[in-house]
């Protein structure tokens, strides 16, 4: 690495400063290139992976499933409460038909006194009414308990659609993420070699830029527009890249990005 200094003022007027210029041959400044574009990809892979949109997706039908099993208990515990229902008005319709059946049994017997045969006619009028009341209410019991059931197989349906596309989310999930690890290892695998002919002393000026300028530390200077803040070169700024040696490390009098040049560039 070779450092000199040099001022340099960045408009008229200003107190001129000194600052360090690094020397690094074109080869590796172009590898710089694909050092940037390999870093750029991590970085798209990173927010990738961070928003998902099976991931989104798995959140809210977890939600959905979360609501389903709430209302599937809240289903099977009014199915259970209606069962007992239904049960203890079919009891009742059964006590009030086995009274009258013994009234009937001694009315038709003849047994008794007129008075007690009497009453026994009375009562199986009312006991007759009596069972008409249970019955319609037994009705309406199972009525209930019909709708309720129909109710728990509606969300039994709903739950399985559910967890099933829940599982299939899980399953595109972790495809996805898969196919974005596999090329993180790729991109690890290739990314060695090329800092190691960017070389230390570029890497960690980079690398320091890269920190700074939100993950873009190089770009390439393209028809006299520097491609890390799409600004175009001014006159004095053109004429000073012009001028720099082919082996100088330049950068963006805005942005501070090193500017890579090529044959595109338009000096």
């Amino acid at each position: 690495m070779e450092l000199r200094g040099r001022r340099q003022p960045r408009w008229p007027g200003q107190t001129s400063i000194r600052r360090c210029i690094l020397k690094a041959d074109q080869s590796r400044q172009w590898r710089l290139l694909d050092l940037q574009a390999l870093d750029t990809r991590l970085d798209q892979i990173a927010h990738a992976r961070a928003h998902l949109p099976q991931t989104a997706a798995i959140t809210v039908a977890e939600r959905e499933l979360g609501d389903v099993d709430v209302d599937l208990v809240n289903a099977r515990t009014a199915v259970d409460d209606v069962q007992r229902e239904l049960t203890k008005a079919e009891q009742d319709v059964q006590l009030v038909r086995d009274r009258a059946a013994r009234d009937r049994a001694r009315l038709d017997s003849g047994q008794g006194s007129p008075k007690e045969l009497t009453s026994l006619q009375h009562e199986l009028v009312s006991l007759a009414r009596r069972q008409g009341e249970l019955e319609d209410l037994q009705l309406e019991v199972m009525e209930r308990s019909e709708s309720l059931t129909d109710q728990v197989a509606r969300l039994d349906r709903a739950r399985a659609y559910v967890a099933a596309r829940l599982e299939a989310l899980r399953a595109e999930e972790a495809t996805a993420l898969g196919g974005l690890e596999s090329e993180v290892a790729q991109i690890n695998t290739r990314r060695p070699d090329l800092v190691a002919g960017v070389g230390a002393d570029l890497v960690a000026l980079y690398e320091k830029i890269r920190v700074a300028g939100g993950g873009v530390g190089a770009a390439e200077l393209t028809q006299r527009r520097c491609g890390g803040c799409q600004l175009e070169l001014g006159t004095v700024e053109l004429d000073r890249v012009r001028r720099a040696p082919e082996d100088e490390v330049v950068r963006c009098e805005e942005c501070r990005r090193i500017m890579i040049r090529t044959a595109e560039s338009g000096l």
